[in-house]
């Protein structure tokens, strides 16, 4: 009896989102139309409670706590992820509320859907074997599939849902087919199991099943080759959905990431060392060069992602050589996501009267307008740009010094000129903001802005600055985490 409680009491948060889901699907199903914020205001409240829940372990938990017969893990890489979580999708719900409101979206539905999704994300973090980190995964996407396609009057939404749904079946069954292929060789699904089990010997049939686990998991980043649904979906689903993508599933995947190529296949680091070079490369060359040609911000930015997620990915092929290679990659998602949320946030903050304005040309002018908004969406692109002194500068130095360590000093130089070839676009979004002219239809249109959106965006623009100017302890909180 003990024993179980002790095994409950360190899933306690995911427990606890579990239990206030079923709740407020209850709770909204009886509250009137006019009382819909209930709902929000619970669901919010469920992931302050989980974050202040999960916080004291990170202090607490000193050595690995596994529970579950070794299917869920409590140590400070997954509490530190969860909190990352559960801090982003806190923003991302919060800027949703208006975007919502204004295009009749079912707000409960939203809302609820998202709570699951980071309840996928929270078990995710925390997996231990194959077979959790698969239904965490599918916790996690089977929400957002319906999350995308809930805006119905937009064509370009339905069709973004059902790319996104088949292209992600595909790379769950290549995920689950590389599971079934390891279980075939050790007989087990546990992480740590299997990847003692693989130390003994490196087989073709263990490279050939590492080549399926690896593509389901760069289909959740969206890096190369597996690349071809982040600019549709990010364009076609509603501006708050697209935030939320871009934001915590990207730490569940880096967690997932670091358990099954760190702790479970650490014997065969040389081969997935070689796949994450070319898939990084490709990633930043694909990514940036093609978000050049972009005159949608949102598919800008799509692509703009896929080049982040080959730098985070430089990181990891870097750890086993580089004393700092993981929490680089850590630091650098990790920052990442927070200037994506900012920059989303703008987005939908500028669509007004059922409309979104993501074109880039819906833009020019925009410091003659709002200056203030113009200015956090300045130094959130600086930051993306790696402009000093954001942290996005310290974030890619950080990922330089790690490949430097490695003795890749070729591809340190690479990634340099690709983030060069990066800041043109972001920089050309600065030059339209401040250096040009309103379009026409919009120049006398005004931008307003609710009190809790003004201060929800003022934080997450100044963040990136203050992150920069004083950076320590975020890094040394990811080097405690992964170092």
């Amino acid at each position: 009896m003990n024993d179980l409680l002790t095994q409950l009491s360190i899933a306690l948060p995911e427990i606890f989102i579990l239990v206030m889901a079923c709740i407020i699907l209850l709770v909204d199903a009886f509250l009137p139309s006019p009382y819909r914020i209930v709902t929000y205001l619970l669901v919010q409240f469920t992931l302050v409670a989980a974050f202040f829940l999960t916080l004291p372990s990170f202090a607490k938990v000193t050595q690995p706590l596994i529970a579950f017969n070794q299917h869920y893990i409590l140590d400070k890489l997954a509490v530190l992820s969860k909190l990352f979580i559960y801090f982003f999708s806190f923003f991302a719900f919060a800027y949703a509320r208006d975007y919502l409101k204004a295009r009749k979206i079912a707000q409960g539905e939203y809302y609820l859907l998202g709570l699951l999704s980071v309840l996928g994300m929270s078990i995710m973090a925390s997996a231990y074997s194959f077979l959790s980190i698969y239904l965490g995964l599918e916790l996690l996407s089977l929400p957002l599939y319906a999350m995308i396609a809930m805006n119905k009057e937009s064509n370009l939404a339905v069709e973004a849902a059902m790319k996104y749904f088949v292209l992600g079946s595909f790379a769950s069954g290549l995920l689950l087919y590389g599971i079934s292929l390891f279980y075939g060789l050790t007989a087990s699904v546990e992480v740590m199991t299997v990847g003692h089990l693989l130390q003994e010997q490196v087989s073709m049939a263990a490279i050939v099943a590492l080549v399926f686990v690896m593509a389901g998991l760069i289909f959740k980043f969206g890096a190369v080759p597996f690349h071809m649904w982040v600019p549709d979906v990010y364009q076609g689903a509603s501006t708050p959905t697209t935030l939320f993508i871009s934001s915590a599933p990207k730490i569940a995947a880096f967690a997932i990431s670091v358990r099954i190529l760190v702790q479970a296949l650490p014997n065969l680091h040389i081969n997935w060392e070689q796949m994450l070079m070319v898939i990084s490369i490709l990633s930043m060359s694909f990514g940036n060069l093609l978000a050049i040609a972009q005159s949608n911000l949102k598919r800008m930015l799509a692509y703009s992602s896929i080049a982040h997620i080959g730098y985070t990915l430089l990181g990891l092929l870097a750890g086993p050589y580089a004393s700092q290679g993981y929490s680089a990659a850590m630091f650098y998602i990790a920052t990442y996501v927070l200037v994506a949320v900012g920059a989303f946030a703008v987005i939908t903050i500028m669509g007004r009267d059922g409309v979104d304005f993501d074109s880039l040309d819906d833009y020019r002018g925009l410091n003659a307008r709002n200056p203030w908004l113009a200015f956090m969406m300045l130094l959130l692109l600086f930051s993306m740009a790696g402009v000093p002194p954001t942290v996005g500068f310290i974030a890619k130095l950080g990922l330089l010094e790690a490949l430097v360590q490695a003795h890749l000093a070729w591809l340190a130089v690479l990634a340099l000129v690709f983030a060069i070839i990066g800041a043109y676009y972001y920089l050309r979004v600065v030059m339209l903001m401040y250096f040009e002219e309103p379009v026409e239809k919009l120049e006398n249109r005004a931008i307003s802005i609710s009190p809790e959106m003004r201060i929800a965006i003022s934080l997450n623009g100044v963040a990136p600055l203050l992150l920069g100017l004083l950076p320590s302890y975020f890094i040394d909180l990811c080097r405690i985490t992964v170092g």
